[in-house]
């Protein structure tokens, strides 16, 4: 089940997105959120909705405006799931919810901007999706061992 966060959720929610911030290869972050940080954090998003099963958080995202003013229209988004939830496409229910989600706050598309060119499981399911590529930057995104790697931009019209 996907729904809105809750105040409740947060330790889980933060555990969450800290464990991919640590992990150092796909969230552009290197800080990880504490509950206060967490808190004012996930406010700020237009949207931020969580994966449910069984009575526990395993998965979220995150969805806002990617830039300003002409370009207000175009929306962001970042996702995460617990190590521990992953392979159950989890990943998959969150993105096809943000989708509707960026649909219903009014946005016209939804962008990605830096996706790891050797995330070949968030680039299949992107792509399975429907979402364009733009290009490859390279060496756009700095790994946690310091190395550098592609990234892939990428697009899906709401």
């Amino acid at each position: 089940m996907i729904r809105q966060y809750k105040q409740s959720d947060m330790p889980e929610m933060i555990r969450i997105w800290n464990e991919v911030v640590e992990e150092g290869i796909a969230f552009p972050q290197e800080e990880c959120l504490d509950l206060e940080s967490g808190a004012a954090f996930f406010e700020s998003q237009s949207y931020t909705g969580v994966a449910e099963m069984d009575g526990k958080v395993i998965g979220l995202y995150i969805l806002h405006p990617n830039n300003v003013g002409r370009c207000g229209h175009i929306c962001n988004a970042s996702y995460a799931v617990s190590s521990d939830a992953r392979g159950q496409h989890i990943g998959e229910q969150l993105v096809i919810d943000c989708l509707k989600m960026g649909r219903t706050l009014g946005f016209r598309v939804l962008q990605f901007n830096a996706v790891v060119e050797s995330n070949i499981h968030a680039r299949h399911l992107y792509e399975r999706l429907g979402f364009i590529q733009l290009g490859t930057i390279p060496g756009g995104f700095r790994m946690k061992d310091g190395h550098y790697e592609n990234i892939c931009p990428y697009y899906h019209t709401l």
